[in-house]
């Protein structure tokens, strides 16, 4: 074993990456030997089995006895924000790292991150995704909010050469490896458990930029993502959860003038969605997914009480971070056929 390679942990590590595994361990070695490789080393691992019904084949502490891992197992699949809620609660990084299991950063990944939080406080930050079976394209730089509500990666599936990448502010950072402070994580108490899965990334970076946060993207930070590892791409499962959180982060988040003025926009814009997804027979599930969110909404309208007190920064602020062209979701569905939201 190489020297180099083993940890330099101090009593409480500059980051703690939460790794979230649930049926795709086909990708736990790769994942796990690009943090072996990290030339940024001073990390815990907390590896979260939630809820797998596929048994790992082999202990990946003796599988990687240089790496610190603390490993967790989850009697059933709780979902992608309790998951990585849980993880957050067993961390005693300054950092929290999110690692999709299906994600494989290159070996300067943590310190080109720790060279941006030295440069730019009271951020989180977002990785260069890059499509790991087709690095010549991008998999996304952070994440869109638009004003009708809708989301999405920002340059997902755009060649990476025809970009113009620099470190930019977005408005959220994908979840599949996202960097956050763990103060501001604990301050806004995490992922909302109630999305279980999708658009609960945007959600949260939503609610760190009002309390003051901004998200920076960084593009020498990159991370090789597959993608849909778990769920697969478009199924029932992602359709369902990602129309209905839609919802959910809209009447939450948006805050003062700009949720009435924008309310009917996002009405209309959730009525356009259903009348799309017809054409992708997914009609029934997202007539559910929107159901469901109407009929939840009282909570969330509770939520949007407790966050919108919490609230401590412009609506000017929250209104520059938004997309506000018209033809943007055009442009996406043109372009990339493969959305997850739209």
């Amino acid at each position: 074993m190489n020297l180099s390679t083993l940890p330099t942990l101090t009593a409480d590590p500059f980051f703690s990456i939460i790794i979230l595994y649930w049926n795709n361990e086909q990708f736990i070695r790769k994942c796990l030997t690009s943090l072996l490789n990290q030339t940024w080393n001073d990390f815990e691992i907390i590896f979260v089995d939630n809820g797998s019904d596929h048994k790992l084949p082999y202990d990946i502490n003796i599988e990687f006895p240089t790496l610190k891992i603390t490993t967790h197992k989850l009697p059933e699949n709780i979902g992608f924000a309790a998951g990585n809620n849980f993880g957050a609660e067993h961390a005693s990084g300054k950092f929290l790292a999110l690692l999709n299991a299906d994600a494989f950063p290159q070996q300067n990944w943590l310190e080109r991150v720790k060279s941006a939080i030295e440069k730019y406080p009271d951020s989180f930050f977002a990785s260069k995704l890059v499509m790991a079976d087709d690095p010549t394209r991008l998999d996304g730089i952070g994440d869109v909010y638009h004003f009708t509500g809708l989301v999405w990666r920002q340059n997902h599936n755009y060649i990476e050469k025809h970009v113009n990448l620099e470190e930019c502010e977005v408005f959220s950072a994908c979840g599949a490896a996202a960097i956050y402070p763990k103060i501001a994580f604990d301050e806004v108490n995490g992922f909302d458990t109630d999305f279980f899965s999708y658009v609960e990334d945007v959600d949260l970076g939503f609610r760190l930029r009002l309390i003051g946060y901004k998200c920076i993207f960084l593009p020498d930070a990159i991370v090789h993502h597959v993608g849909s590892g778990s769920t697969g791409i478009r199924s029932d499962f992602s359709v369902y959860y990602g129309q209905r959180n839609l919802v959910w982060t809209f009447f939450k988040n948006m805050p003062g003038i700009l949720f009435w003025l924008l309310l009917p926009i996002h009405i209309f814009t959730n009525f356009l969605l259903v009348i799309f997804s017809l054409f992708r027979k997914q009609g029934k599930v997202t007539v559910k997914a929107k159901f469901d969110a109407i009929v939840n909404l009282p909570i969330y309208l509770r939520k949007r009480k407790k966050v919108q007190l919490s609230r401590n920064v412009s609506i000017i602020r929250i209104l520059q971070s938004m997309d506000w062209s018209p033809v943007s979701p055009i442009m996406k569905i043109l372009r990339d056929n493969n959305s997850k939201y739209i």
